[in-house]
């Protein structure tokens, strides 16, 4: 398979250095505890094909402001662990101590660099040539023979250590970045008929922009809105939402999804499915209601049980599935129904894909990760592939590539 970045399938790393971005971006405790390993777990395929090379890992662990921006030393306990073999902590990003670390490596070592946020340039959006006049790059390039990106989840961001490096050194994807693009791009190729995509959740403007996306590529034939997206959507079409739910949405600034929503039913009313029924939130008690006979002021947490069935249907039978945000409040068990319920119709379709953030973490709440063809690493970095935006970190690896290949 023809790709327009480079994998490890197409340079020989065996006793190079190898620069390595990957997120290890964890939740932790005030102890300084890793909560959440799965990011960890999602790398070693890719670290596990870097065994006979010199390995050395940036990553970041939160940033500024936030009580859980810390060092990355729980991060290399954490990986010694999992990988049952050491991996050097180094208190520095790109000083003498890290420059003479990398010196100093052994074929089969690994390292890992110091909190990458830690340097104030690091998250400065600049381009991938202005990235280059950084210390960092200047530092550590000359040490490396190549740099790999395995980090998807950041690479919606022209950070410096997601973008820095491919102007100087041969860029590669690593695996996770590899199955990301792959699982997505076939997600949107049109292919594989019906798709389904199933949007839900609280962030209304990045369901609208993919949305808008797939249809107009005509990527999904049908477009099923659930959790606040489904509430702006049913505004759109006439529906009397209630005022609290309707100050909700304005209160999250989603108040202008409205017009775009409805603009998007008068295009493709018939490719975006409404739900037929929702749960109200009655004294944290689930009350039930058809949308046409909706007069409430009671807050939607859930879609309706005809809804899950009707929706269900829909998805079971897909031959591609794309599922990015609950179907509800799925953190309180009585409207957990709807997000379960759909998520379990996805896995019984031809090819699912699951989107990052909270729809991932409810997959992984209920036990069937495992049961998807791929689960996202990213949250925003998933919605802007799916909007059709291009990803720096992507961009920067095809044009890599290009300039490998010319060599």
């Amino acid at each position: 398979m023809m790709r327009d970045y480079l994998t490890l399938d197409d340079i020989n790393i065996k006793g190079k250095t190898i620069l390595c971005r990957l997120d290890l971006n964890s939740p932790m405790d005030p102890n300084g505890t890793i909560l959440d390993d799965s990011r960890f777990r999602s790398h070693l395929t890719t670290l596990k094909e870097l065994e006979d090379s010199k390995v050395v890992l940036l990553s970041h662990q939160s940033r500024p402001g936030k009580s859980d921006f810390t060092t990355m030393e729980p991060h290399a306990r954490q990986l010694s662990k999992l990988m049952r073999k050491n991996v050097d902590y180094i208190d520095d990003i790109f000083g003498s101590h890290a420059l003479d670390s990398i010196k100093k490596m052994s074929k089969g070592d690994i390292i890992l660099l110091e909190n990458a946020r830690f340097y104030s340039e690091e998250s400065l959006e600049r381009t991938p040539k202005e990235h280059t006049r950084t210390h960092m790059v200047r530092g550590l390039s000359p040490l490396c023979d190549v740099f790999m990106n395995d980090a998807f989840s950041v690479s919606h961001r022209s950070h410096l250590s997601v973008t820095g490096f491919t102007d100087v050194l041969p860029g590669i994807a690593g695996r996770v970045m590899e199955k990301e693009i792959d699982s997505l791009n076939r997600g949107m190729s049109c292919s594989e008929r019906p798709c389904i995509y199933v949007l839900g959740g609280a962030k209304v403007d990045d369901s609208i922009r993919v949305t808008k996306n797939v249809l107009e590529r005509g990527c999904a034939d049908r477009v099923l809105v659930t959790g606040v997206v489904a509430n702006v959507f049913l505004a759109a079409s006439g529906v009397k939402i209630g005022s609290g739910n309707m100050s909700f949405i304005e209160k999250q600034g989603y108040i202008d999804q409205i017009d775009i929503a409805r603009e998007l039913l008068s295009r493709f009313g018939d490719n975006i499915g409404l739900p037929v029924d929702v749960a109200l939130n009655k004294n944290d008690e689930r009350v039930e209601e058809k949308v046409h006979a909706l007069k409430t002021e009671l807050p939607i947490h859930d879609i309706g049980i005809e809804t899950m069935v009707k929706f269900s249907r829909e998805i079971s039978s897909a031959k591609t599935v794309v599922m990015n945000g609950p179907a509800g409040v799925f953190e309180k068990e009585a409207f957990a129904l709807g997000t379960h319920e759909l998520i379990k119709a996805g896995t019984k379709s031809g090819f699912s894909v699951i989107g990052g953030g909270h729809i991932a973490a409810a997959v992984e709440h209920f036990g069937i990760s495992s049961k998807f063809s791929h689960v996202s690493t990213g949250g925003g970095a998933c919605i802007d592939f799916l909007a059709g935006e291009k990803l720096p970190g992507i961009e920067a690896l095809k044009d890599a590539a290009r300039k490998f290949r010319k060599k």
